[in-house]
């Protein structure tokens, strides 16, 4: 009986390019597609197909470097083409409905949680750039160009969402006080 060696797979330099940026970004696209949607199943989703795209047109990344915001442009766009291709169902809930823990996620609890709702209640102009700069990493430069504007113009929608942040998580004081929009 004659034995068999290691099985030994061909992997080409595509796919060892591809499980590479896989493994150094998938945590910060979950984060960022969970602080889009609110939705664990749902930013799961987001990031498989971003990486499906990804895939896809891989030889337009040129730049190792350009990798991370590529891939959340990528996974931004996926979060828009959700809207655009589905009519959301709107369906009453019970206010006293009580939360499952079984299910519940860590960031439901908490400073997380807080944080999370807090932030939910910023204007999208503001809360868009602080998601991508926080969960994104992403310089103001960026962002500039990922939202089609101006440095100066996301500077000030970046001090302005951490304004407006602090004046909700203080229950509205500083808001008052500095008369911001």
């Amino acid at each position: 009986m004659k034995r068999l060696g290691p099985v030994s797979l061909v992997v080409n330099p595509r796919q060892r390019q591809f499980e590479a940026l896989t493994r150094a970004h998938a945590g910060d696209l979950y984060r960022y597609a969970y602080w889009l949607c609110g939705q664990d199943a749902l930013a799961q989703d987001l990031v498989q197909e971003t990486l499906l795209r990804a895939w896809k047109s891989l030889d337009a990344l040129r730049e190792a470097d350009a990798a991370k915001p590529w891939l959340l442009t990528i996974l931004r766009r996926e979060h828009a083409r959700l809207y655009e291709r589905k009519q959301m169902d709107v369906v009453e809930l019970d206010e006293g409905l009580a939360e499952d823990a079984a299910w519940a996620s860590p960031e439901r609890h908490g400073d997380a949680a807080e944080l999370r709702e807090a932030m939910s209640k910023l204007p999208h102009r503001y809360r868009e750039p602080l998601l991508l700069q926080v969960l994104g990493g992403m310089s103001c430069e960026e962002i500039a160009v990922e939202l089609g504007q101006q440095p100066g113009a996301v500077m000030t929608q970046l001090f302005r969402a951490r304004q407006k942040l602090k004046s909700i998580l203080q229950g509205g004081r500083a808001e008052v006080q500095h008369g911001l929009p």
